[in-house]
């Protein structure tokens, strides 16, 4: 019936724009962050939290890039039934816009071309020095510890890390389809990292949808929550 309730705000809508989290890409195989078996509760000498924040890239860079590797690059990662959804809807005009707090790329690799990615993307990466271009398969297979460019200069993935700030233009885009949506579905997001999170207060649309595993603390004040997994929420849709 709840998939019913979600089908007929679908049809009614004629500007989508989508709000997702590290949920939306559990089902390709990546491990989110905060549920039992997420990265924030493996073992490591540091906490995750610790490891992927500027100053311990700047001051333990190959303890950076050993979990970097291990747990940041699933390159053999493939688009899921939400990303194909989401990427059917933006060519048939449906939805305007899908605002990612993930890095994986997954959802350009479905299709989408509206996407704003808030915490930067796997996919880019640049030289510190002079700002040359590096692909993540040259990260991975790097014989440095620390990947450097041809000039010497240190390589940085083009990632959002705690105590950096978000990209102006990308948080603009991204504010702009929301204030413009009439329906807008948050999926697969705990809600509780900020700023991105606090973009949803400029949503002015009908009809607010949630669909996540666990409950958040935006329940409350949304038209329809799915506790469910987000692919096969969208996937079952027509």
């Amino acid at each position: 019936m709840r998939n019913e309730a979600l089908q007929q705000l679908v049809d009614q809508a004629q500007r989508i724009v989508f709000f997702g989290g590290a949920g939306v890409s559990t089902e390709s195989g990546i491990p989110d962050f905060r549920s039992v078996d997420g990265l924030y509760h493996q073992k490591y000498d540091y906490p995750p939290e610790q490891i992927l924040s500027h100053t311990f890239f700047v001051r333990r860079p190959e303890e950076f890039f050993r979990f970097y590797r291990d747990k940041m690059l699933p390159l053999d990662a493939k688009p899921n039934a939400a990303h194909l959804k989401l990427a059917q809807w933006e060519k048939e005009g449906k939805l305007i816009g899908v605002v990612t707090q993930n890095i994986d790329g997954l959802h350009q690799a479905a299709g989408s071309k509206k996407v704003f990615e808030l915490h930067g993307s796997i996919h880019r990466n640049y030289c510190q020095q002079c700002g040359k271009f590096y692909p993540p398969e040259y990260i991975r297979d790097s014989r440095d510890e620390v990947p450097r460019c041809s000039c010497g200069g240190r390589i940085k993935p083009d990632v959002v890390l705690y105590e950096e700030g978000l990209d102006n233009d990308v948080v603009s885009g991204a504010v702009n389809a929301i204030s413009k949506a009439d329906l807008m579905i948050v999926a697969g997001t705990s809600l509780t990292v900020y700023p991105a999170a606090g973009l949803l207060r400029y949503f002015r649309g009908a009809h607010l949808v949630l669909i996540n595993r666990d409950a958040t603390p935006m329940d409350s004040e949304c038209d329809l929550v799915l506790h469910e997994k987000v692919g096969e929420v969208l996937g079952a849709l027509a």
